[in-house]
């Protein structure tokens, strides 16, 4: 017997690059932005935790 969830399922959009804006909302693409901009402060802290990585690396085979 299957058990069935009374709640719709959400679906996720993703946003893809060059993708043709002219059907969405406003509103969907005010939520765009905030998903692209969490996703570029995301990029950004990897960024920056590789950049201190590969620092403390450089910093460690430099001792001469």
């Amino acid at each position: 017997m299957a058990i069935f969830d009374d709640e719709p399922v959400k679906r996720v959009r993703v946003h893809v690059i060059g993708e043709d804006l002219s059907r969405l909302s406003a509103g969907e693409l005010t939520e765009r932005i905030g998903q692209l901009q969490a996703e570029i402060a995301r990029l950004e802290a990897e960024l920056s935790a590789k950049g201190s990585t590969k620092a403390a690396a450089e910093a460690l085979f430099k001792r001469s």
